[in-house]
């Protein structure tokens, strides 16, 4: 109930946060340019507060926080006293508009690059990227444990994150990836991860563990942590293997490695374990799973305890370097999120994937807040850093929709007709709904995932 009850405060506060700046963004230029708001409204539905400013514009909060709205005095939607007309939206020259509308997502970008700012001086937290564990495509390329990845593809890696994130998109791509690394003895070596050659069934969700890398601080020792309903009934949570058939392991990673070189087909498999102080032998049957990286494979059927992994590296700077900074990671998400758009529009990334509905909003936004201020202002950028691309884009509705309206009005000379616009407002709302749709029911089924019988 905590958990349920911090999802929705956090995504409050996070929605809260966002829409305020990016309508205010609108609000702002508009009366700039001399254009009367009659309503500012953080949130729809039902008013729970308003008040009334000496600028004549009603301050709303409304009841469901996914979203708001800045309405202007405008005579395409009601009748203006031709005193005020001068004050109207619809009045204003093309270029003007175009600023009043563009300003909400510009701000979403400024208040991105503020919040990294703020995440940089408070300190960014995450692995070095260090390997501790190779196998599959990146032990075949020569990856080993102890090996610190530089940069990929010639871009610097300060941490496993920036790393990870580099080595998804080329394997979307299908393309293989220059490492620059360094040994565990100070030696400096390149080696190609072939990732061209990854299977194209592997999703999005397997590629990291089917590219083979687990960092360092996420080893987890060969303790067995959960067992299958159909596992050995002869293991038990908390039991330590030594050896799986002749061959010696001390990582969680190294079993199934083992179970690949050590079976025997049609035989059961003879572990050599440690359980309160005592070396015990157990023979346990093998069966076909899908074992996380898309491909059915032989295994016991166990799972490893929870990692409890700690961060080991901060990226902290002073309040001026930190600018520098924050402008180059916000760089490298915007580019990195419009490889995501391109990918999905091509195919070559999931829809599911990269779409969610505010429930796994909420769950990233507890999880966190949890974590610490640093994470929940990184979580911050990236959703405002979202919000300005998705609005950018051009459909009716969103402000990229009323963008390209205004450049037709801008190119043509004259603005779009009324039936146009009537049109796009309904094309546009059918595939907003139909895109949250599908994100709330991809959502929840990964949560209550369907059951076949």
């Amino acid at each position: 109930m905590s958990n349920f009850l911090g999802s929705i405060w956090w995504l409050i506060v996070a929605i809260g946060i966002l829409v305020t700046f990016h309508e205010f963004g609108h609000f702002w230029v508009a009366r700039r340019f001399g254009v009367h708001v009659i309503k500012f409204s953080v949130g729809f539905g039902k008013t729970l507060w308003s008040r009334k400013g000496r600028d004549g514009t009603e301050y709303v909060i409304a009841a469901i926080p996914l979203g708001g709205y800045v309405k202007m005095l405008d005579e395409r939607e009601f009748e203006v006293d031709p005193r005020d007309a001068h004050q109207s939206f619809n009045r204003k020259p093309v270029l003007q508009r175009i600023a009043i509308v563009a300003a909400g997502p510009v701000f979403n970008f400024i208040l991105c690059f503020v919040l990294l700012w703020l995440m940089f001086m408070v300190g960014s937290r995450d692995y070095m990227p260090v390997v501790g564990h190779a196998e599959g495509i990146a032990a075949h390329a020569g990856i080993e444990p102890g090996d610190r990845v530089l940069s990929v593809n010639g871009k610097d890696v300060p941490s496993w994150g920036h790393a990870d994130l580099l080595l998804v998109g080329a394997a979307q791509d299908h393309q293989d990836v220059d490492l620059a690394i360094e040994r565990a003895d100070g030696t400096h070596a390149s080696i190609v991860l072939p990732l061209r050659q990854m299977d194209a069934s592997v999703t999005e969700m397997q590629i990291v563990r089917a590219i083979g890398l687990v960092p360092r601080q996420l080893e987890l020792p060969a303790v067995i942590g959960k067992i299958s309903e159909d596992g050995p009934k002869d293991l038990r949570a908390g039991d330590r293997i030594l050896r799986v058939g002749s061959e010696a392991v001390s990582q969680f990673q190294q079993i199934s490695t083992a179970i690949d070189s050590e079976s025997r087909p049609g035989q059961p498999l003879l572990l050599t374990i440690q359980r309160d102080g005592q070396t015990l032998q157990v023979a346990v049957p093998l069966k076909m799973r899908d074992n996380g990286d898309g491909k059915p494979r032989l295994t016991i059927g166990i799972g490893p305890q929870a990692a409890d992994a700690q961060f080991d590296t901060v990226r902290r700077y002073g309040p001026i370097d930190a600018i520098g900074v924050a402008a180059h990671e916000m760089w490298r998400l915007t580019t990195e999120s419009l490889s995501v758009l391109r990918r999905i529009v091509s195919g070559r990334a999931s829809l599911a994937s990269n779409v969610h509905s505010p429930i796994v909003i909420a769950q990233y936004a507890n999880a966190t807040a949890q974590m610490g201020l640093a994470a929940f202002l990184s979580f911050l950028a990236i959703l405002s850093l979202s919000l300005g691309i998705m609005n950018l884009l051009p459909i009716p509705v969103l402000d990229g929709g009323h963008l390209l309206y205004y450049l037709m009005e801008l190119i043509s000379g004259r603005p779009v007709s009324e039936r146009v616009l009537v049109t796009g407002q309904y094309v546009g709302l059918a595939l907003l709904a139909a895109l949250m749709c599908f994100a709330f029911y991809n959502d929840l089924a990964s949560i209550f995932p369907l059951s076949s019988r």
